[in-house]
C-alpha cells in the first residue's frame, strides 16, 4: 500500500513537472515530493537540503537552489522573504492565503479571512483599482515563545 502510494505521487510529480516544462530527473522529483509532505509548508532551501541527506538522496545544496528557482520560475513554488529570516518556499497551488510571521521563532501560520478579502477589494475598487493580486503578512509573537 505505502509503495503504491508513494508511485502514485511520483506519477503526479512527473506529471506536475512536464506540464511546467521541466525535464523529469531525481534531484526534481525529490525535491518536489519533500514540499508536498512537509508539514510546515514553508521550507527553506537548507531545510529541504538536509531533508534530502537524511533519506541518502545524493543532492547538492547548489543543486536544491537551482531546482527551486527553476520551480520557482515555472509557477510551481512561491518564494517568500520574511523580515528577519531566510528565504522559505512553499507549494504554488492557487490558494491565497496570508501569513503570520513569530519574530522570535520565525515559524510561519498560514490564514485566510473572507472579511480581509471583501475588504480589500473594496478599498481598491475605492481607488480606481481592480484587484489582481496582494500579499498580507503580519508579525508577532507566538504564544508559546511569549514566555521564553
Amino acid at each position: 500500500m505505502v509503495e503504491v502510494t508513494h508511485l502514485k505521487r511520483e506519477e503526479q510529480g512527473t506529471r506536475d513537472l512536464r506540464r511546467a516544462g521541466l525535464k523529469v530527473t531525481l534531484p526534481r522529483l525529490r525535491i518536489l515530493e519533500i514540499l508536498e509532505e512537509s508539514d510546515p509548508h514553508h521550507l527553506s532551501a537548507e531545510d529541504i537540503y538536509k531533508d534530502l541527506l537524511a533519506n541518502d538522496h545524493d543532492v547538492g545544496l547548489a543543486t536544491v537552489y537551482r531546482v527551486l528557482t527553476q520551480f520557482e520560475g515555472a509557477g510551481i513554488v512561491t518564494r517568500h522573504h520574511f523580515a528577519g529570516g531566510q528565504a522559505v518556499f512553499e507549494l504554488d497551488n492557487g490558494d491565497n492565503h496570508d501569513h503570520i510571521v513569530c519574530m522570535k521563532s520565525g515559524k510561519v501560520s498560514e490564514f485566510k479571512d473572507p472579511q480581509i478579502e471583501e475588504r480589500l477589494i473594496e478599498i481598491a475598487e475605492e481607488l480606481g483599482y481592480s484587484l489582481t493580486d496582494h500579499r498580507i503578512v503580519l508579525y508577532g509573537v507566538y504564544r508559546d515563545e511569549s514566555d521564553s
